[in-house]
Order: C-alpha cells, then sequence, then structure tokens
C-alpha cells in the first residue's frame, strides 16, 4: 500500500456518504467509524471502495467493505496489522492484510474497546 495522499481529512465527505448509505448494518458501521475515530485525533478518514475508510500518517489503517449485507467487514490493509494479535482479527493474508467481522449492534459494541486498541497498537506501529 505505502504512503498515499490520504493525509486530508475528509469527514464531510464521509459524512455525506453515510447520510445516503443505504445498508442493513448502517447504524453498526457509524458506531465502529467513531470507535476508529476515537482511537486517535490524528487518524482521518475518507471514501475508498465506495465506503468509509481510515488512515494515519499517510498509511493505510482500515476501511469497511459494505458489499457483504450478511454482517459487517472490515478490512485491516496495513502489512504491519499481522503483528498484532487479537482474536477479533482473521485470516493471514500474504499482502498483509486481515479482516474483522461484526454480526449485529450487540457484537459490535461488544467488540469495539478491541477493535480501539487494535487500531491503536496499528497507529503505534506507524509512528515508529
Amino acid at each position: 500500500m505505502g504512503k498515499v495522499d490520504n493525509t486530508v481529512n475528509k469527514t464531510d465527505e464521509v459524512d455525506a456518504f453515510m447520510d445516503k448509505l443505504d445498508h442493513p448494518f448502517k447504524a453498526e458501521v457509524e458506531l465502529l467509524r467513531e470507535s476508529i475515530k476515537a482511537a486517535n485525533p490524528k487518524i482521518t478518514e475518507q471514501i475508498k471502495w465506495k465506503a468509509p475508510s481510515f488512515s494515519y500518517q499517510g498509511e493505510y489503517l482500515a476501511t469497511f467493505n459494505l458489499w457483504s449485507k450478511e454482517r459487517v467487514h472490515l478490512v485491516f490493509h496495513n502489512p504491519l496489522v499481522v503483528d498484532i494479535d487479537s482474536e477479533l482479527l482473521e485470516g493471514n493474508y500474504t499482502d498483509g492484510r486481515r479482516m474483522a467481522y461484526f454480526a449485529d449492534m450487540k457484537d459490535a459494541k461488544a467488540k469495539k474497546t478491541e477493535l480501539k486498541r487494535i487500531i491503536k497498537q496499528l497507529v503505534k506501529a506507524i509512528g515508529k
């Protein structure tokens, strides 16, 4: 993934996208979006893959995959995520991706603290 020009926070763009979003888990996406942003004030957001995406210092952290309507799917696509130990993270792809899934609002609320911890650990690793 490398450095990209995603250092500008496009919260207005993401807010507009979320206002128009027609997805069965829209409320869960919004809850998780707020948890991710709350992990560090320097996290920026924008739209990537037709979904909210989050970055830190120009490095991508994670992007929602909204194609699935069965659950909330969050893709961590920073190679440093492979070094983070968490039951929330699934897969160990050769390109450095890992996934997190949330079944419903109860599941999202139960996992949001762990999500925030993962984001904080990823931000710390990027900052080294």
